[in-house]
């Protein structure tokens, strides 16, 4: 066979092989999401992977996802980071602070953006919001002063109230700083508050019981918390919950104050599309919620008897009637 055949033949067959086949196959990279299991995670999710696919990531043709939760048992997260640094994921997605502490102890490497983490200068995850410094950026919770926003919230909608207890997860690191700043607010509008420490799901219900025999006037609520159970829990001891994530206010409770969920999701999505293209981690400045959404539960409210006044009403970006 002449040269010039030759070469021509091989063109028409290598033409004949599969992608793949003899040029490199293309690099798609493999997403890991690690999430405590608290409700509004699925929340979190749909959210997400929508704001990536708008950004061009398509599940299973662009990329692919390696989705964790440690349902509702946090004890889990360690192994479940450990799982997705064996999968040699390109990156590590997280969602709450003690998701993102399970992954940062689990690798110094592996790229890791935050959706909405508490404190995480505080929690040693980065040494600043505007110098990161090792693997891990994204977007922080607004700080603990949200907790502190809850109690003038619930003084607002109920003049009279006196006692309000501050239901905290242990196991999470954030339980600190909120149940500081929620003491802090409780002392500067003379309102007494009543720490209670969850160390397990099942310890909510005879906490509950406790502050319905107590007569404590409301409750505010660490979302890392199972948040459907405990609006469950607050609507049959008639007790007004209150937290700053929103799926308190739409599983039963009867508000929240936080930051505008599906705004911080998009910028977290940018986060991974910007570290996917190259960018450090290192030398991406972490970013606050610059948006925030009141949420109020007329239906709840109206359970409990209460008269939600009309200047709150007008204030809030939902009202679930």
């Amino acid at each position: 066979m002449k040269r010039r055949e030759f070469i021509g033949a091989l063109g028409s067959a290598v033409a004949l092989l599969p992608s793949g086949g003899i040029a490199q196959q293309r690099n798609t990279p493999t997403i890991g999401v690690l999430v405590v299991g608290a409700p509004g995670s699925d929340r979190f999710w749909q959210l997400f992977r929508q704001d990536l696919r708008d950004l061009g990531y398509v599940d299973g043709q662009s990329v692919s996802f390696e989705f964790r939760s440690d349902q509702g048992q946090m004890s889990r997260l360690p192994e479940l980071a450990a799982e997705l640094v064996r999968l040699k994921v390109d990156l590590i997605v997280v969602w709450f602070t003690p998701a993102a502490r399970a992954a940062k102890q689990a690798t110094r490497d592996i790229p890791i953006v935050m959706a909405l983490v508490g404190d995480p200068v505080g929690s040693g995850l980065v040494e600043s919001l505007s110098r990161p410094g090792g693997n891990v950026t994204g977007v922080a919770a607004a700080g603990a002063e949200l907790a502190g926003k809850c109690v003038d919230l619930i003084r607002e909608l109920l003049p009279s109230a006196h006692r309000v207890a501050a239901v905290a997860n242990a196991s999470d690191p954030f339980s600190r700083p909120f149940l500081e700043q929620v003491q802090l607010a409780g002392k500067a509008s003379g309102t007494a508050i009543d720490p209670v420490m969850i160390n397990s799901a099942t310890e909510l219900d005879a906490a509950f019981l406790a502050m319905e025999r107590e007569r404590l006037d409301a409750a505010i609520v660490q979302p890392s918390l199972p948040t459907k159970l405990v609006a469950a829990l607050a609507l049959t001891h008639r007790i007004p919950a209150v937290s700053f994530v929103r799926s308190v206010a739409e599983e039963g409770g009867l508000m929240s104050y936080g930051p505008d969920e599906a705004d911080a999701y998009r910028k977290a999505a940018i986060f991974v599309d910007k570290i996917l293209k190259g960018a450090k981690p290192a030398n991406l400045p972490v970013e606050q919620p610059t948006k925030f959404e009141l949420v109020i539960n007329l239906k709840t409210a109206k359970t409990l008897g209460l008269t939600v006044p009309p200047i709150l009403l007008a204030q809030a970006q939902e009202v679930i009637e």
